[in-house]
């Protein structure tokens, strides 16, 4: 299912908005940051050492991209998930597993 632009707008809204909501027991566990600003989530760290996750809507593509450990992960829209997701894992669940694997490192 392709989306429109309005329908893109409004889901990646709330995808990056409830992947905020979910990181924010584990940064205020681990004492990382979460931002979310100008459509823009980030995970800020000071440890390890000093990192930022960035994770944005790319429209043209209608894909939430995210950059983080010198990856980038492109993931689009999965009507069977009713979620942004890349190979069965949702946004949330991505930026979890990774935030949890940089802390370990």
């Amino acid at each position: 299912m392709t989306l429109t632009d309005q329908e893109f707008r409004v889901r990646s809204d709330e995808a990056l908005d409830q992947a905020r909501r979910a990181l924010l027991p584990l940064a205020d566990q681990a004492g990382f940051e979460v931002e979310l600003q100008d459509g823009v989530l980030n995970l800020v760290f000071e440890e390890p050492s000093e990192t930022k996750f960035v994770v944005s809507p790319n429209a043209p593509v209608r894909q939430i991209w995210v950059s983080a450990m010198a990856r980038s992960y492109k993931l689009p829209w999965s009507a069977d998930k009713q979620a942004f997701a890349i190979e069965g894992e949702t946004l949330a669940q991505l930026l979890e597993r990774l935030a949890k694997v940089f802390l370990e490192s």
